[in-house]
Order: structure tokens, then sequence, then C-alpha cells
């Protein structure tokens, strides 16, 4: 309504959920984004946070550098669980081409994948998200936030996860209720969780999830390779 000559809203990003897209359309403004810039390295982010909840490798070498291994009467010592990916189920809600990305590296670690998508692939493993959320031992996101995708992680959808199941977000915080998460995360329903992206950003003080060392935290930035 303030720029009566706008035609185009450009962003210079993959989501597009900053833009009233229904305001835009009553005002014939057209609205791009880009959808590809960043498919490989958030797949490869996706496995990263992913891998250090298996191993939380940074944790350990902490440890070493500070004189516990030196200090140890074994071989070898850990301090958490250590979790092998072959064999287990990755649920992956949102089958983009970023979604896509991540089955394959999955694929290339011996996981069985299934998919939710609004989309259809008829080569792929379609289920529909209560079964997805049954069988997984891993849920990834990797859907855009539209309203009726806000807040699907949520209290009721936690429950019907696995005992022990991680949950990863590299797409949108708006996916997740954050105080159900971390919630399911203390009470041990959730073995992990790690999220590259919140509800609010910059992160607010209070957001429930940093009251958690069960859930990673990185700041948004899963797209930011050099390449």
């Amino acid at each position: 309504e303030n720029c009566p000559n706008l035609k185009l809203i450009c962003i210079l990003a993959t989501g597009y959920n900053v833009v009233d897209c229904k305001a835009a359309a009553e005002h014939s403004v057209t609205v791009c984004n880009v959808p590809g810039y960043s498919t490989n390295s958030v797949a490869q982010f996706t496995f990263a946070l992913l891998l250090e909840l298996c191993h939380h490798a940074g944790l350990h070498s902490d440890s070493v550098h500070s004189g516990d291994w030196s200090a140890c009467p074994d071989f070898c010592y850990w301090k958490t669980p250590q979790m092998e990916l072959f064999g287990k189920t990755i649920g992956i809600i949102g089958y983009g081409a970023i979604g896509q990305a991540v089955a394959k590296i999955a694929n290339a670690f011996g996981m069985k994948v299934l998919a939710y998508s609004r989309t259809h692939y008829p080569e792929h493993s379609y289920v529909d998200l209560d079964t997805l959320l049954a069988e997984s031992d891993i849920v990834s996101l990797h859907c855009p936030l539209f309203p009726e995708t806000a807040g699907m992680i949520n209290t009721e959808t936690i429950s019907k996860m696995k005992d022990g199941a991680i949950l990863l977000n590299t797409a949108r915080g708006g996916l997740i209720k954050e105080q159900a998460l971390a919630d399911a995360l203390k009470s041990g329903k959730l073995r992990g969780a790690a999220v590259d992206v919140v509800s609010a950003e910059p992160m607010k003080a209070d957001n429930p999830l940093l009251k958690t060392r069960k859930c990673i935290i990185t700041p948004h930035i899963a797209w930011t390779p050099v390449e």
C-alpha cells in the first residue's frame, strides 16, 4: 500500500515466509526466491548435526585436551553413549531438493529412508506423517514454513515418535513448538535434538531450548560455506 509502483519482491534466499504472498498477489506484485544455492551445504550440515549427536566429537576432543586421556588407565574411554547410523531409519519431512540430498547421504550410511511431502515422487518411499513419526529413529525437517506446517512438531506429534528418537531442524524454527521439544528432551522421550534455526532470530534469551544440553543449537549457518 505504501509502494504503489512496486512490481517485484525478490528474496535472496530460499525461504519466502517473510513475505505476505497473499497481499502481494492482491497487488499484482511478483514474488521470487533463490531455491537452489544452498542445497548441498544444508544437507551436509544436517549430517554434521546428526553425527555430533551420535558421537559428541567436540566434547571428547575438549576432554582429551583437558588431560582426561593422559590420565586414563585404559586405551580409550567415552563420555556419552555412541550411536551407529547403519540400519537406522531416518524420516524426512519435506522432500524437495534438500530433503532428497539428505536422503542420498543417508543411503550412503546404510540407513532406511522414509519421506513425507506434499509432492510425491513414485521412486521414493512415501508414508503418512504418523507412520513416519512412529517408525523413524531420526526425524529431519526440510519443509517450508507455511500456516499448515507452523508448529507441526508439538506435544501431540512428539508423543507419536519413538522413545529415544532424534529430531533435526535445518529448515525453519517455526515448524517446532519449542517448549514441547524442551519438555520431551527433559523427560527423556527424545534422545537429543539439533537445530540450526529457532522461532525468533536472533535467538531470544528466554528460549526454552537454551535450558537443555540435549539440544545442539547453531546460529543459522547451514547455508554459509564459502563455496
